[in-house]
């Protein structure tokens, strides 16, 4: 009668349920590489004026997003004529409608004369090296890098038609979080502009992108791994049950 068991000695379920494990887990790991090609354009930053934010030639990921989606605090990736029309990475402070000053009490950048807690700074100090004011006009964004001392950014192009603002359709993408070095983490909303009408964004699916890989990347050894280390164990057991030695008899002649 069967055992149960295959011929190289571990049992028919086990080995089932591995090639299972292994097959789930090719699917989520290439289905993860797959999604987040999709949703997200790896983008090396170009200079250091989002430091410290995001420092000049880290890898960051970015969300592919409309330009209607973009939010105050959002740090995204942009191209426009007026700026030289090659992507540049700068932080959205003003969104159409507003009217965006600095400096106020303290030194704070004020949005609609609300002054805004901007804790990501590289230095403690005004908010800006100058001072300037601007309204936004509608369907535009006016952006800020975290380097306010060297940032070519709105600033400079307040004589501009829209005074420094670039369209929304400008927008290719909002940067989530810090790829490489594999320190960098997420890229938090800032809370400054929660209380502004329209509010703050929320981070992409990057983390559950990164599960799904490593999940089916668990899964793939795990079912690799597991014919390997039953026929070890199942070659062990035989020969302990083995090697216990047989009682002597005598001979009866």
């Amino acid at each position: 009668m069967g055992t149960g068991r295959t011929d190289d000695g571990h049992g028919r379920l086990g080995s089932a349920l591995s090639g299972v494990a292994v097959a789930v887990g090719c699917v989520l790991f290439l289905g993860g590489f797959i999604w987040g090609a999709v949703v997200y354009q790896p983008y090396t930053v170009p200079t250091d004026s989002m430091t410290p934010t995001v420092r000049v030639g880290e890898r960051v990921l970015a969300e592919r997003i409309d330009g209607d989606e973009v939010r105050r605090g959002d740090i995204v990736v942009f191209r426009d004529s007026q700026w030289g029309d090659m992507p540049m990475v700068k932080r959205v402070v003003g969104v159409g409608g507003d009217k965006v000053a600095c400096c106020g009490d303290g030194g704070k950048l004020t949005v609609n004369g609300t002054a805004i807690d901007e804790p990501y700074l590289q230095k403690k100090g005004p908010a800006s090296g100058k001072t300037f004011s601007a309204t936004v006009p509608q369907g535009q964004l006016f952006l800020l890098g975290d380097e306010r001392m060297g940032s070519l950014d709105s600033r400079v192009h307040l004589e501009d038609p829209g005074q420094g603002s670039v369209p929304r359709s400008a927008v290719e993408a909002r940067l989530d979080a810090v790829a490489w070095p594999l320190d960098g983490g997420l890229l938090e909303r800032p809370e400054g502009f929660e209380a502004l009408p329209g509010g703050i964004s929320r981070i992409g699916p990057v983390q559950l992108i990164v599960g799904v890989i490593v999940t089916g990347a668990l899964l793939i050894f795990g079912g690799a791994a597991y014919g390997p280390l039953a026929k070890r164990l199942s070659g062990r057991k035989r020969g302990a049950s083995g090697g216990g030695g047989r009682k002597a008899t005598a001979g009866v002649g």
